[in-house]
């Protein structure tokens, strides 16, 4: 398959799979495939969110309270 791509980062890509040790095709499929690692973890971590207990309702009071348990928390640690 060829690709065209701006020659700045055509070099800026070959740069950095020089420094690897491997070839441009190489470098580039690594970088998909970390690409895709990271959308599964990412996925999977926002369902276990989902699945994490029941839900809360995030509003007003909700966003004082956290607000306020962190600053108590920050005033704590004299940080």
């Amino acid at each position: 398959m060829a690709i065209s791509i701006h020659p700045e980062l055509e070099e800026k890509l070959r740069a950095r799979a020089d420094a690897a040790g491997v070839s441009i095709e190489t470098y580039i499929e690594r970088i998909a495939r970390d690409q895709q690692t990271a959308e599964e973890e990412l996925e999977a971590l926002a369902v276990e969110g989902l699945n994490s207990g029941e839900s809360i309702a995030a509003g007003e009071r909700y966003w004082a309270a956290k607000r306020q348990r962190l600053i108590d928390g920050h005033q704590e640690t004299g940080t």
